[in-house]
């Protein structure tokens, strides 16, 4: 009998997005011969996958999970909204944003962690569950996050069931004092982020890159205008403050009043805990973010498939 190689097995998975041991069995029951392995599992229903692999998964689920002082968001797609209504679906996201916690956000490894109650790893259940829905499907993205002194809040948009829906948002408030109010006050900043989506917490956390970049683009508009440079220097110093307001949390208006800053909501919650509030950090999931989708003319599609186009 051919020696069955790891690396054999890594190209017969790479070949057809099944399971380590599926695909160990299928290259022992052809002697080696990747092809006919490839065909085994065929066979089996066990290469489905590859058939899909190639298909743009750009609906599905965000899941978080908030375990004590540490949380987790996942964001696994599917190619259709309809898959994000299977139970069996739901299940494994949930099941995903759970493990992710241990797993540090880290998707290569919350893949090779064991997954509960199944004799196998997380990859493979999502191989499984491919061959079993019928769509290609992947965990595209997970982070964390935690607090030693404070509280963490979540918050789940289009929630179709707890903890699971299209845009998913975790924020750890910072607290020297008691956690007094601290959860409610957590939740409502989880809900502007969905809305609002800053990009940093503060200035002091911003890309500098993308200061600079807005900085450049602004310089250009205001040379346009072909008032002095004092004047431009003073009018871009004014639009760059702008582009604070829109892009860091703490000088973002608070959508929940309209009015606020969320740095003044913070000073508020400060008075109830009994110590200074911040926000230590937050993480912010939508559901498909930066994936090109594809155009369909699904009427087109219609008609040619009836021999009309």
């Amino acid at each position: 009998m051919a020696e069955i190689t790891a690396a054999l097995v890594k190209e017969l998975r790479e070949k057809t997005g099944a399971g380590m041991m599926d695909c160990k069995k299928a290259l022992g029951e052809a002697n080696g011969e990747l092809e006919a392995a490839v065909d085994w599992l065929r066979t089996k229903g066990l290469a489905a996958a590859a058939k899909k692999a190639g298909r743009v998964a750009a609906e599905g689920l965000v899941g978080v999970h908030v375990d004590g002082n540490r949380a987790a968001v996942v964001e696994v797609n599917a190619e259709t909204d309809f898959v994000a209504r299977n139970e069996t679906f739901q299940g494994f996201v949930a099941m995903a944003a759970k493990l992710a916690i241990d797993a540090g956000g880290d998707v290569d490894k919350l893949k090779s962690l064991a997954y509960p109650g199944a004799g196998h790893t997380v990859a493979d259940e999502l191989t499984q569950m491919i061959a079993t829905i019928g769509e290609n499907m992947n965990i595209r993205r997970a982070a964390t996050i935690e607090i030693k002194n404070g509280a963490l809040a979540s918050y789940v948009h289009n929630s179709l069931t707890s903890g699971l829906g299209k845009i998913g948002v975790l924020v750890s408030l910072e607290s020297a004092g008691g956690k007094d109010g601290l959860a409610d006050v957590g939740k409502q900043i989880a809900m502007h982020v969905a809305a609002a989506k800053p990009q940093s917490v503060s200035r002091d956390d911003l890309d500098p890159a993308l200061v600079e970049r807005e900085r450049a683009v602004l310089i250009e508009q205001a040379r346009e205008s072909g008032k002095p440079d004092n004047i431009i220097e003073k009018m871009i110093e004014g639009r760059v403050r702008k582009y604070y307001e829109e892009v860091c949390l703490v000088d973002q208006v608070f959508v929940i009043d309209g009015e606020s800053k969320v740095s003044k909501v913070l000073e508020d919650a400060a008075k109830s805990a009994g110590g200074a509030v911040k926000v230590a950090g937050f993480r912010l999931f939508v559901l498909g973010e930066g994936i090109e989708k594809k155009d369909e003319d699904f009427a087109a599609e219609v008609a040619a498939g009836a021999g009309r186009g």
